[in-house]
């Protein structure tokens, strides 16, 4: 975990965006157009180049140049998009922080309508709705979250894979630096934890408007790999679980349990009935060893845990065809 992140806050009204960004160039200029389109009139971007191999910094210079004083390029070798977020916060000037990713997109009102949430309360952290780009059925409808502040915040938040995608949210710099930023030890999930240790310990606000567009195209994405995503997100909530006592004390044991191995077994089934089948092979077999499961979780787990990924495929198949026929 980063622990050289500066706390100078030097412009109060400035929003520092962080991009990471490796081989975006058929995406980039549209993310960069994004940021810099933004009807808030104060805003900073930080692109930290991760060694793209493409034409992503000639188009970084270019923008730069377009757009003189309101653009730093700053560069690493292949660390990864987590330890160029910590880079770039210590490059950043602003009170306030959001991140975005090189082939997403925000709506040109989206940090205006966040900041403005910030300023009218006493939260920590806004964040909106989003939408998936790229993907079929409903995982491509435009989502809002739930007012996390109305329910049980700590439950709602050790429920979800992650509470909003990363560049769905704005936050005060004071407190992400006082954290020490993302947690690089996690190959992935890293927002996730970060979102954790800020959200359920502070106020938040939600904006109910769906501002954040996430585009889905499988080439180097974090996300591409559900099934360590899935173990990693479990890993993260017993982290957060075993140093924060004081906030899940009122949820038994039982019920961090159901939320916690629990939620990976749900996140299984719901590959399983998307057919993908790689990510329910592997996330059934990890789910017999953790527990969560009951007795009739244990037609799925078994085939899973006994057969090789190919032969499991191909039961599956063949219990798909004998359904239809």
């Amino acid at each position: 975990m980063s622990s050289e992140i500066s706390l100078d806050n030097r412009d109060q009204s400035l929003i520092s965006v962080i991009m990471p960004c490796y081989n975006a160039a058929p995406f980039l200029e549209e993310a960069l157009s994004s940021v810099m389109n933004q009807s808030y009139p104060n805003v900073e971007l930080i692109v930290i180049d991760d060694g793209s191999s493409d034409n992503s910094v000639e188009i970084l210079e270019r923008m730069a140049k377009t757009h003189p004083g309101r653009i730093k390029l700053l560069f690493q070798q292949r660390e990864g998009p987590y330890p160029a977020r910590n880079f770039g916060l210590t490059h950043a000037d602003g009170k306030f922080i959001a991140f975005l990713d090189a082939d997403d997109w925000w709506d040109s009102d989206c940090l205006e309508k966040l900041h403005t949430a910030l300023e009218q309360s006493n939260a920590v952290l806004s964040y909106c709705g989003w939408q998936n780009i790229g993907v079929q059925g409903g995982r491509g409808n435009p989502y809002v979250p739930p007012d996390y502040e109305a329910g049980d915040k700590a439950e709602t938040f050790l429920r979800a894979a992650a509470p909003w995608p990363i560049h769905a949210a704005l936050v005060r710099r004071e407190v992400v630096t006082t954290i020490g930023g993302f947690d690089t030890h996690w190959p992935s999930c890293m927002d996730y934890d970060l979102w954790l240790r800020i959200g359920v310990a502070h106020p938040i606000v939600l904006v109910p408007e769906v501002m954040a567009f996430y585009r889905h195209h499988g080439v180097g994405q974090i996300t591409s790999k559900q099934w360590i995503q899935a173990e990693n997100s479990r890993l993260v909530k017993k982290k957060f679980v075993k140093a924060n006592p004081e906030l899940v004390s009122h949820l038994s044991q039982d019920k961090l349990k159901q939320l916690i191995d629990g939620g990976l077994l749900r996140r299984g089934y719901n590959a399983y009935w998307q057919r993908d089948l790689t990510t329910a092979w592997h996330i059934f077999r990890k789910s017999l060893l953790v527990g969560g499961w009951k007795g009739g979780d244990l037609k799925y787990l078994i085939p899973a845990f006994f057969l090789p990924q190919a032969a499991f495929v191909r039961l599956i198949g063949i219990l798909d065809r004998r359904r239809f026929q």
